[in-house]
């Protein structure tokens, strides 16, 4: 059994000041993001409904709610199922929209699950609150991707958006779909442009999208982590605590209302040195030197990192977590609940 998280997160009494007795509806509250703000959310006296479709490889996974599974209130069904939508968003006070496409390489050979939940998604999902309930505050986690190849470093919320792959054009199309909402139609939205996030719950059996994670297992099952290039890509990497901190407070400041908002980590890193720091976190595994496939080298955008100001100046977020002790904390919980999330027959 897992133990219930405690409210030790510097913020916690403000949050739990703003989400007690709330109505809050997270998608994809099954998977990684969704599940690990559902269990900051539950002790804090939030009334929580999860939406996931639980579609294999997606990061689904039940044991992720295992320590609020009798507090929460699950609906198994799809974002693009405009019946549903239309009844679960009514009422929400917030909507922590975490459901998606989330893998770029798929999108490479089959672009057609971005269109169906990334874009189809969104536009069921403001529809019904539109219709139903317009007072709800909707939160979308987007990716760092939209931006594409870096014009300059650090990167922030002007930049250009010239995305390379179907995943990330749909993210942003999402987000000017949820804009328009909030602009036009009063439905008020947050739009988050995360960087690459890492930590306990995510899915483990395959390498298509997170990467931190995916080399976490590779070291704690003693194997050669293929390093590529020259290992000097530059990115910032963010743990999950980081990440749901960020999501709470721009859901409770109103001057994040109807704005794009970089989530990233200060401080950028190059993959070489983030995977001898997993090595030396998790005390195994080797690396070695890799051509990139194919599909990694077409959507491979170089360096990139982003620029927090906006975030900081106008929400007050940061990011607290260190890499090295992110790593750590990652490394523990994949060493304790491994047959949660390696075993192929687990829901994750």
């Amino acid at each position: 059994m897992v133990a219930t998280p405690k409210k030790d997160r510097p913020r916690d009494s403000v949050f739990e000041a703003g989400f007690r007795g709330k109505n809050v509806l997270i998608t994809g509250g099954l998977g990684f993001i969704g599940s690990s703000l559902a269990l900051r959310l539950v002790p804090m006296g939030a009334k929580v409904a999860l939406l996931d479709a639980m579609i294999p490889d997606y990061g689904g996974n039940l044991f992720n709610i295992e320590p609020i599974k009798d507090d929460v209130t699950i609906n198994f069904s799809n974002i693009t199922d405009a019946t549903s939508m239309n009844y679960l968003v009514r009422d929400m006070d917030y909507i922590f929209h975490c459901a998606g496409q989330v893998c770029h390489i798929m999108s490479l050979s089959n672009p057609f699950p971005d269109i169906e939940y990334n874009i189809k998604g969104v536009a069921v999902l403001m529809q019904a609150c539109k219709n139903f309930n317009p007072s709800a505050k909707v939160i979308k986690t987007g990716t760092r991707g939209q931006y594409g190849p870096s014009v300059k470093l650090p990167v922030n919320e002007e930049a250009p958006t010239n995305p390379r792959g179907i995943y990330e054009v749909s993210n942003l199309a999402a987000e000017k779909i949820m804009k328009i909402y909030n602009d036009v139609h009063g439905v008020r939205t947050v739009l988050l442009r995360l960087t690459n996030i890492y930590g306990p719950r995510s899915q483990m059996k395959h390498s298509r999208f997170g990467v931190v994670n995916w080399f976490i297992r590779q070291a704690l099952d003693n194997e050669t982590i293929k390093v590529f290039g020259d290992g000097q890509i530059l990115r910032d990497f963010l743990y999950i605590d980081d990440c749901v901190d960020a999501l709470l407070e721009t859901a409770l400041c109103e001057k994040a209302e109807g704005e794009i908002l970089n989530v990233g980590m200060d401080k950028a890193v190059c993959f070489l040195d983030l995977v001898k720091n997993i090595i030396e976190v998790t005390g195994s595994g080797r690396w070695e030197f890799s051509e990139f496939t194919p599909e990694r080298k077409a959507q491979e955008p170089g360096d990139f990192y982003s620029d927090i100001t906006k975030i900081k100046n106008l929400v007050g977020w940061e990011p607290r977590v260190t890499l090295r002790e992110g790593l750590a904390r990652t490394a523990e919980y994949y060493r304790q609940y491994r047959q949660w999330y390696w075993d192929p027959s687990s829901n994750g």
